[in-house]
């Protein structure tokens, strides 16, 4: 029923930008935060950013001043613009929403890949 679907990966140069979407649907209940995590190769999933339904947003120390995130909170969308963008940025990135139900559940899509590379 709920589904997390993210788009806008892709292959780019470094110092170059991307723009993630990520669409919740599925529910006739609201979303509240929502964020982007990423996950390299070998790698265990790590924090990117967050935003709550009222806006304020969370980052990570390695994508501060470089990406920022933002929602359209009646289309329960969420986005992250990503710029000067740099190798050690490439992973799937992963988007998650929170459902406001009677028990708050959290859903995560199936990823975008971001490629950052010469």
């Amino acid at each position: 029923q709920v589904k997390v679907v993210e788009s806008g990966g892709g292959l780019v140069h470094p110092g170059g930008s991307l723009r993630l979407s990520c669409v919740a649907s599925g529910s006739i209940f609201s979303f509240g935060t929502m964020g982007w995590y990423r996950q390299a190769p070998g790698k265990e999933r790590v924090f990117v950013a967050t935003i709550t339904r009222a806006g304020t947003t969370n980052y990570a120390d390695s994508v501060k001043g470089r990406f920022t995130i933002s929602r359209e909170t009646a289309k329960n969308t969420v986005y992250l613009q990503m710029n000067s963008l740099k190798p050690g940025d490439t992973a799937i990135y992963y988007c998650k929403a929170t459902l406001l139900d009677i028990n708050p559940q959290e859903y995560w899509g199936q990823g975008t890949q971001v490629t950052v590379s010469s």
